[in-house]
Protein backbone atom coordinates (compact mmCIF):
# COMPACT_ATOMS: atom_id res chain seq x y z
CA UNK A 1 0.00 0.00 0.00
CA UNK A 2 2.94 2.23 0.93
CA UNK A 3 6.27 2.42 -0.31
CA UNK A 4 9.56 3.30 1.33
CA UNK A 5 11.09 6.39 0.14
CA UNK A 6 14.70 7.66 0.83
CA UNK A 7 15.58 10.80 1.12
CA UNK A 8 18.64 12.89 0.12
CA UNK A 9 20.76 13.47 2.74
CA UNK A 10 19.11 12.99 5.58
CA UNK A 11 19.56 8.87 5.44
CA UNK A 12 16.07 8.29 6.85
CA UNK A 13 13.24 6.52 5.33
CA UNK A 14 9.60 7.98 5.60
CA UNK A 15 6.36 6.37 3.93
CA UNK A 16 4.89 8.21 0.68
CA UNK A 17 1.43 7.76 -0.61
CA UNK A 18 1.73 5.75 -3.77
CA UNK A 19 -1.00 8.71 -5.46
CA UNK A 20 1.49 11.22 -4.63
CA UNK A 21 4.73 8.94 -5.63
CA UNK A 22 6.37 8.31 -9.54
CA UNK A 23 4.47 5.54 -10.98
CA UNK A 24 7.15 2.43 -10.78
CA UNK A 25 9.17 1.72 -13.55
CA UNK A 26 7.85 -0.98 -15.52
CA UNK A 27 10.91 -3.97 -16.58
CA UNK A 28 12.25 -3.78 -19.77
CA UNK A 29 10.50 -6.34 -22.15
CA UNK A 30 12.99 -9.38 -23.32
CA UNK A 31 15.27 -9.24 -26.15
CA UNK A 32 13.83 -9.33 -29.24
CA UNK A 33 10.19 -8.63 -28.62
CA UNK A 34 8.38 -5.75 -30.13
CA UNK A 35 8.12 -2.26 -27.99
CA UNK A 36 5.07 -1.49 -26.91
CA UNK A 37 3.10 1.48 -28.88
CA UNK A 38 2.57 5.14 -27.57
CA UNK A 39 0.21 6.03 -25.43
CA UNK A 40 -2.69 7.26 -28.23
CA UNK A 41 -1.38 5.44 -30.60
CA UNK A 42 -3.94 3.28 -33.69
CA UNK A 43 -3.99 -0.14 -32.69
CA UNK A 44 -3.35 -2.52 -35.45
CA UNK A 45 -6.87 -4.02 -37.41
CA UNK A 46 -6.57 -7.58 -35.85
CA UNK A 47 -5.77 -5.96 -32.32
CA UNK A 48 -8.71 -3.93 -32.14
CA UNK A 49 -10.76 -7.18 -33.05
CA UNK A 50 -9.73 -9.37 -29.96
CA UNK A 51 -9.27 -13.05 -31.41
CA UNK A 52 -10.34 -12.09 -35.25
CA UNK A 53 -8.21 -12.35 -38.02
CA UNK A 54 -7.11 -10.03 -40.86
CA UNK A 55 -10.04 -10.54 -43.70
CA UNK A 56 -8.57 -12.10 -46.89
CA UNK A 57 -9.23 -9.09 -49.49
CA UNK A 58 -9.66 -10.23 -53.33
CA UNK A 59 -9.27 -6.99 -55.10
CA UNK A 60 -11.37 -5.62 -57.91
CA UNK A 61 -8.50 -6.22 -60.36
CA UNK A 62 -8.99 -9.91 -59.40
CA UNK A 63 -10.89 -12.73 -61.41
CA UNK A 64 -11.72 -16.02 -60.02
CA UNK A 65 -13.26 -19.37 -61.41
CA UNK A 66 -13.55 -21.66 -59.03
CA UNK A 67 -15.30 -22.30 -55.96
CA UNK A 68 -13.42 -20.17 -52.55
CA UNK A 69 -13.43 -22.05 -48.88
CA UNK A 70 -12.06 -20.23 -45.81
CA UNK A 71 -12.23 -20.72 -42.25
CA UNK A 72 -11.83 -16.67 -42.14
CA UNK A 73 -13.70 -13.37 -42.99
CA UNK A 74 -13.44 -12.65 -46.76
CA UNK A 75 -14.04 -9.44 -48.58
CA UNK A 76 -14.69 -9.62 -52.67
CA UNK A 77 -14.36 -6.28 -54.72
CA UNK A 78 -13.08 -8.25 -57.84
CA UNK A 79 -15.63 -10.89 -60.09
CA UNK A 80 -16.21 -14.33 -58.87
CA UNK A 81 -17.95 -17.36 -61.17
CA UNK A 82 -17.93 -19.86 -58.57
CA UNK A 83 -19.64 -20.88 -54.64
CA UNK A 84 -18.32 -19.06 -51.55
CA UNK A 85 -17.86 -20.23 -48.06
CA UNK A 86 -16.78 -18.94 -45.28
CA UNK A 87 -17.42 -17.46 -41.26
CA UNK A 88 -17.86 -13.81 -43.01
CA UNK A 89 -18.49 -12.33 -46.03
CA UNK A 90 -18.31 -8.96 -47.48
CA UNK A 91 -19.13 -8.45 -51.39
CA UNK A 92 -18.04 -4.79 -52.17
CA UNK A 93 -19.77 -2.33 -54.59
CA UNK A 94 -17.64 -3.06 -57.12
CA UNK A 95 -17.88 -6.96 -56.82
CA UNK A 96 -19.81 -9.25 -59.34
CA UNK A 97 -20.29 -12.97 -57.51
CA UNK A 98 -22.14 -15.77 -59.42
CA UNK A 99 -22.45 -18.47 -57.48
CA UNK A 100 -24.08 -19.61 -54.11
CA UNK A 101 -22.96 -17.92 -50.77
CA UNK A 102 -22.99 -19.75 -47.23
CA UNK A 103 -21.87 -17.55 -44.49
CA UNK A 104 -22.32 -16.95 -40.86
CA UNK A 105 -22.73 -13.15 -41.48
CA UNK A 106 -23.07 -11.89 -45.31
CA UNK A 107 -23.05 -7.94 -46.24
CA UNK A 108 -23.91 -7.51 -49.91
CA UNK A 109 -22.87 -3.95 -51.59
CA UNK A 110 -22.89 -5.22 -54.68
CA UNK A 111 -24.11 -7.84 -56.97
CA UNK A 112 -24.45 -11.22 -56.47
CA UNK A 113 -26.43 -13.90 -59.02
CA UNK A 114 -27.11 -17.04 -56.91
CA UNK A 115 -28.31 -18.08 -53.26
CA UNK A 116 -27.16 -16.82 -50.22
CA UNK A 117 -27.60 -18.39 -46.92
CA UNK A 118 -26.40 -16.77 -43.66
CA UNK A 119 -27.25 -16.57 -40.48
CA UNK A 120 -27.29 -12.26 -40.50
CA UNK A 121 -27.53 -11.53 -43.91
CA UNK A 122 -27.36 -7.47 -45.18
CA UNK A 123 -28.48 -5.60 -48.63
CA UNK A 124 -27.38 -2.60 -48.61
CA UNK A 125 -28.47 0.38 -51.04
CA UNK A 126 -26.13 -0.39 -53.69
CA UNK A 127 -26.62 -4.14 -53.71
CA UNK A 128 -28.31 -6.33 -56.55
CA UNK A 129 -29.55 -9.34 -55.72
CA UNK A 130 -30.71 -12.47 -58.33
CA UNK A 131 -31.58 -15.30 -56.33
CA UNK A 132 -32.92 -16.84 -52.70
CA UNK A 133 -31.77 -15.69 -49.45
CA UNK A 134 -32.06 -18.30 -46.82
CA UNK A 135 -31.41 -16.46 -43.61
CA UNK A 136 -32.26 -16.12 -39.78
CA UNK A 137 -32.32 -12.26 -39.91
CA UNK A 138 -32.38 -10.10 -43.20
CA UNK A 139 -31.94 -6.36 -43.32
CA UNK A 140 -32.74 -4.46 -46.74
CA UNK A 141 -31.91 -1.67 -46.93
CA UNK A 142 -33.60 1.54 -48.87
CA UNK A 143 -32.18 0.99 -52.71
CA UNK A 144 -31.65 -2.13 -52.82
CA UNK A 145 -32.51 -4.49 -55.81
CA UNK A 146 -33.50 -8.28 -54.35
CA UNK A 147 -35.45 -10.54 -57.02
CA UNK A 148 -35.79 -13.63 -55.63
CA UNK A 149 -37.33 -15.24 -52.40
CA UNK A 150 -37.01 -14.63 -48.59
CA UNK A 151 -36.80 -17.97 -46.30
CA UNK A 152 -36.68 -17.65 -42.78
CA UNK A 153 -34.63 -20.69 -41.57
CA UNK A 154 -33.74 -21.43 -37.64
CA UNK A 155 -30.23 -23.01 -38.81
CA UNK A 156 -30.12 -21.60 -42.97
CA UNK A 157 -26.36 -22.74 -42.62
CA UNK A 158 -26.84 -26.57 -41.87
CA UNK A 159 -28.82 -27.15 -44.23
CA UNK A 160 -27.14 -25.70 -47.29
CA UNK A 161 -25.67 -28.08 -50.47
CA UNK A 162 -22.10 -28.75 -49.94
CA UNK A 163 -20.08 -26.55 -51.82
CA UNK A 164 -16.28 -27.60 -51.59
CA UNK A 165 -16.35 -29.62 -55.07
CA UNK A 166 -16.40 -32.84 -52.68
CA UNK A 167 -19.06 -35.36 -52.70
CA UNK A 168 -20.65 -35.41 -48.83
CA UNK A 169 -19.29 -37.84 -46.81
CA UNK A 170 -21.24 -41.01 -46.07
CA UNK A 171 -22.40 -42.77 -43.13
CA UNK A 172 -21.25 -46.18 -42.40
CA UNK A 173 -22.92 -48.21 -40.18
CA UNK A 174 -19.80 -49.54 -37.38
CA UNK A 175 -18.49 -53.12 -37.80
CA UNK A 176 -20.64 -55.20 -34.78
CA UNK A 177 -18.30 -56.88 -32.62
CA UNK A 178 -19.69 -60.16 -30.69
Amino acid sequence: MFTKKTEKGAGSTTMANPAASPAPLKPAAPAGAPAPAPAGAAKPVAAVRSGASVPSIFAGDISITGNIVSAGEIQIDGKVEGDIKCTSLIIGENADVSGGVVAEDVVVRGKVNGSIRGMRVTLEATSEVEGDVYHKTLAIEQGAFFEGKSRRQEDPISSAPNTTGKPAAAATPSPKTS
